[in-house]
């Protein structure tokens, strides 16, 4: 049950991440609303899991749903191919290394 919890979490990053490029900065009212929402929803998911599993294997797996579902939208509906696989590839690297060191360090 833990596990299906982050990655709905994981999935509601995703929406998130999408909301804040729709949001132009939170110029625009919906899609900020929107994105607070998702943001809340997936750290509170995130959290209530983090009481039962290890830190580092569940925030990796966060982290990469998040990165993939953003990198997905990014590439079919905005033609941001590039940008977005090297901000993704990044992010992943970023995520496993730290997702690494907690589980580590005996969390």
């Amino acid at each position: 049950m833990a596990w299906a919890l982050v990655i709905i979490a994981g999935l509601l990053e995703t929406g998130f991440a999408i909301n804040l490029k729709l949001s132009d900065g939170f110029t625009k009212l919906w899609p900020t609303v929107s994105f607070a929402v998702f943001a809340l929803s997936s750290f509170g998911l995130l959290t209530l899991s983090l009481k039962t599993l290890p830190v580092g294997p569940a925030y990796a797996v966060w982290t990469g749903i998040g990165a993939a579902g953003t990198a997905i939208y990014g590439m079919l509906f905005l033609d941001e191919a590039t940008t977005t696989l090297k901000l993704v590839s990044i992010s992943l690297v970023v995520a496993g290394v730290i997702g690494l060191q907690l589980s580590g360090s005996g969390h």
